[in-house]
């Protein structure tokens, strides 16, 4: 195969065996995401005191290990992702992949709040390095042809991990007990890191990049210096706010909806109650799947910042849709086809559904964009720093959302507030650089 100028097109197994690794790997990441969402229930009521009222207990500890994920994940992002352009991508990516499955196996063996709190931290180090090094290293080995292509498998990969997760917790509700096991099962990634230091090639643009700075003479400037000055400084900002919009709306808001969920079926006593939350996460799972593949291909012609606000808007309107209007837990089900099926209503499954197409098709969105923001030599540093800033932005909104709950009465009423970010994206979405039809940085 050629392209338009004659030049060759060749797939080759090392492209291949790259996206693949990066393909698992971002899959696993999501998986290990969704686990706490899914398991924050169980897990803290099973280590609960007596008489504290249950819903503030959970809530409140879900804003305070939800925070340390979040700091965890920007540190990571950063310290990894500079590793990653100073050891290579192949790796740095093992290293952060093995560090990530080891402390979410930990997570089997807390008996107290805090002890979560500071497993997910450690395991959310090697998650947010995962995903810099990962789009890094998929994005240096293709093609710029098919760079949304590839956008879109790094986005769908976290959300079918979510998938996986719902479907998990419903075929197994997790209970006071069973928690531990899945968070065990969170340990198998650590697979991958064989996998991808046997068969997986390095970044030719990478080496490249290394050995021309190598041979330069110059002093080596650190990477993190160097995204924050010159030419480089306001695109790191402006990726940094455009993150930090996204992530605010996602844990301050959107993570609510599987709690909510579990609390409305709960409180109506329908048939299957207890699985309503896994159905709700398979839900905005497979919403999100659909949306980050799709996302990056629909926008890749378009300016990046009118891309952006699109999906501003969209997740705007469909948050508030669904935290806005009445949560009537009744009406036709979605599976009452099925005899003895859970019962979901079918109105609020098609409101999961948009919230997750919408609210995540961001996450399609910056693989194609954050890495034309930098050159190779500093590529994983800058996306590991921006996305992974974007997180720690969002620390005081998560611990808002859980006083929120509190406040106003309810995990919809506090997301409700929460989602009105995605307004503010709109206007910082004009601070981001504008990079559409350009290649990637050399």
């Amino acid at each position: 195969m050629t392209t338009s100028d004659g030049t060759k097109d060749a797939i080759t197994k090392g492209m291949q065996m790259t996206l693949l690794a990066g393909f698992l790997g971002w899959m696993m990441d999501g998986y290990e995401q969704a686990l706490f969402p899914a398991l924050a229930g169980p897990a803290l009521k099973s280590m609960a005191p007596a008489g504290v009222v249950m819903d503030d207990f959970v809530g409140w500890w879900m804003g305070i290990i939800t925070s340390a994920f979040l700091v965890g994940a920007a540190l990571g992002g950063a310290a990894f992702g500079w590793l990653g352009d100073r050891i290579g991508r192949v790796k740095a990516m093992s290293f952060s992949i093995l560090f990530y499955s080891i402390f979410s196996g930990v997570c089997y063996f807390a008996t107290d709040p805090t002890h979560l709190a500071a497993a997910r931290f450690m395991a959310a180090l090697g998650m947010g390095g995962e995903w810099a090094l990962g789009v890094a290293l998929v994005m240096e080995a293709w093609p710029e042809r098919h760079r949304s292509k590839m956008a879109g498998a790094i986005g769908m990969a976290a959300n079918l991990g979510m998938v996986l997760v719902g479907c998990m917790a419903f075929a197994y509700p997790a209970d006071d007990k069973s928690w531990r096991i899945h968070f065990l099962i969170g340990a198998s990634p650590a697979i991958l890191t064989l996998l991808i230091r046997l068969f997986v090639p390095e970044s030719e643009k990478w080496e490249r990049a290394s050995a021309k700075e190598a041979s330069s003479g110059a002093p080596v400037k650190s990477r993190l210096v160097e995204i924050f000055s010159g030419g480089l400084k306001m695109s790191t900002i402006g990726g940094i706010l455009m993150v930090s919009v996204v992530f605010v709306g996602t844990w301050g808001a959107v993570q609510w909806v599987m709690l909510w969920i579990n609390k409305l079926a709960t409180d109506a006593n329908t048939p299957g109650f207890t699985r309503a939350k896994a159905l709700a996460m398979i839900i905005v799972s497979v919403g999100a799947c659909v949306s980050t593949f799709i996302a990056p291909l629909l926008l890749a012609k378009l300016r990046r910042r009118l891309g952006y606000q699109l999906l501003c808007i969209f997740a705007l309107a469909a948050t508030c849709w669904i935290y806005r209007t009445d949560a009537d837990w009744s009406g036709r089900g979605i599976l009452d086809a099925f005899p003895g099926a859970p019962y979901f209503p079918l109105l609020m499954a098609a409101k999961v559904f948009a919230l997750g197409m919408t609210a995540t098709a961001f996450f399609g969105f910056f693989p194609l964009y954050l890495p034309e923001l930098f050159p190779t030599r500093v590529r994983a540093t800058g996306q590991g720093v921006c996305y992974n800033a974007g997180r720690l932005v969002a620390v005081p909104f998560v611990l808002l959302s859980g006083w929120l709950v509190k406040e106003l009465g309810g995990f919809q009423q506090a997301a409700a507030a929460i989602t009105l970010v995605y307004a503010v994206g709109l206007l910082v979405a004009f601070l981001g650089k504008e990079t559409s039809g350009q290649a990637l940085q050399d």
